[in-house]
């Protein structure tokens, strides 16, 4: 992040934290799979989804956004792709679509309706039969939900899956401090720091798939210069 500053880039820990997991994904594709209708089933792409509120107050909007990743992309060409999306969302309202539009006209209609609207839905989604104004920018069809609760100064939570869509996965990242830990010497140093929230369906891999996962995302923090790299070159962290 020093480095980016020098250059002139004002990225943040949030587009290195999206470019890691973007990474980690290609290169562990069982994390990019889900069970739909007792069937398992793989994303043909990589898509990392979060929620960007209009504006920082309480009853200010919130839409879904899904950032969609190539193999070529690094946090130059993903930081782009978050920024240009919450710019148009943020400043014009004619670019609300898929999902986002879905929700504004089902969440005028009265219970009785809705309810009934959202069972037919639900069942059309375990067979992949939901038109695109419903899975468009929706965060429930992507390969990760990533909650960014630093930028609300909180730390990560443990966040549940929802019985719908195609997402397999949540994180939450908390607020980056620093903190005095000890080293690997056994010196006291000021480190910052960052808590993530994991939470996964264990039933698209297993424990040792999941745990040498987490060990990857661990050698891209400690490798940052990674990051800058096409999130498709392969990782040498053997």
């Amino acid at each position: 992040m020093e480095q980016c500053k020098k250059e002139g880039k004002s990225y943040t820990y949030f587009h290195a934290f999206m470019t890691a997991i973007a990474k980690v994904i290609y290169h562990r594709p069982k994390l990019n799979r889900f069970i739909s209708n007792r069937y398992l089933y793989e994303h043909n792409d990589i898509l990392l989804s979060f929620v960007a509120k209009m504006s920082l107050d309480d009853k200010s909007e919130e839409l879904m956004l899904v950032i969609p990743v190539e193999e070529n992309d690094n946090m130059d060409s993903i930081a782009a792709k978050i920024a240009k999306k919450v710019d148009n969302l943020r400043s014009s309202k004619a670019d609300k679509a898929g999902a986002n539009s879905a929700v504004d006209v089902l969440g005028k209609l009265p219970n009785i309706i809705k309810v009934s609207i959202f069972a037919v839905i639900k069942v059309l989604g375990k067979w992949g039969m939901l038109p695109a104004s419903l899975t468009d920018n929706n965060i429930y069809f992507s390969s990760m939900i990533i909650s960014n609760l630093g930028s609300i100064k909180c730390g990560a939570i443990y966040h549940n899956l929802a019985d719908f869509g195609s997402c397999s996965s949540l994180t939450s990242i908390g607020e980056i401090r620093n903190e005095l830990i000890i080293s690997n010497n056994g010196e006291q140093v000021v480190r910052k720091v960052c808590e993530f929230g994991v939470t996964l369906d264990e039933r698209i891999a297993d424990g040792f798939y999941f745990a040498k996962s987490v060990g990857l995302i661990e050698y891209i923090m400690q490798h940052p210069e990674i990051l800058s790299e096409p999130i498709s070159r392969p990782i040498n962290n053997e």
